[in-house]
């Protein structure tokens, strides 16, 4: 369903973040991650050329590639930035490249925080890493189904299970698809229909 209708309005400002997931030759796969901010109006900038942002140019122009293997460990990382504020902004991307070692799993959020937070960081980076780290999930996820044996029947328990409403326990997906880890709720009533499974993303 779409949004409602809006009331009369103007747009200012236009926040893209675009993330994709490439599967290498080599059997590494490259996640980036990139966010672009614009105005549809000029702003005074001393650090830019003539000191103002025109409408249109980004005011932020900022991206990050990690490169992973299969368990999600983070083999290599790099940030740029082609857009910036201030011209000291980018001098902060090398930083990025401690998410070298860290793996994309349980506490992977409060890590980035503890490493990227205030003066450690820039914020829209970090606030980049999280998609990023979605994205690693979700490109993924299916090569690792079935090298895992996620959607067939035994003792292991597949890790998307009550990660989010879709796929709790005790709900029509988990009932039809792993009826073998279902659990009862005699004070919730199972709906009849159910909806296909679909990849579902970690709480990191």
């Amino acid at each position: 369903m779409p949004l409602p209708i809006a009331s009369a309005r103007s747009l200012k400002h236009t926040r893209r973040v675009i993330c994709e997931g490439f599967k290498r030759e080599d059997g590494l796969w490259d996640i980036e991650a990139h966010l672009i901010d614009t105005k549809t109006f000029s702003m005074d900038y001393k650090d830019r050329e003539n000191g103002i942002i025109p409408p249109g140019e980004p005011l932020h122009g900022m991206s990050v590639r990690i490169t992973i293997d299969m368990d999600l460990n983070i083999l290599d990382a790099v940030a740029s930035m082609d857009y910036t504020p201030f011209s000291g902004c980018k001098q902060i991307t090398e930083a990025y490249k401690q998410l070298i070692g860290l793996q994309i799993a349980r506490g992977f959020t409060g890590k980035i925080k503890s490493l990227f937070s205030g003066r450690g960081g820039c914020t829209h980076l970090l606030e980049l890493l999280g998609p990023l780290a979605t994205t690693a999930f979700q490109a993924t996820h299916q090569e690792r189904e079935l090298a895992e044996n996620f959607w067939q029947d035994g003792d292991k328990k597949p890790p998307m299970l009550d990660t989010c409403h879709a796929l709790a326990a005790n709900g029509p997906v988990v009932k039809e698809y792993w009826p073998h880890f279902y659990e009862h709720d005699n004070n919730k009533i199972i709906p009849t229909n159910s909806v296909k499974a679909t990849e579902s993303t970690d709480e990191f």
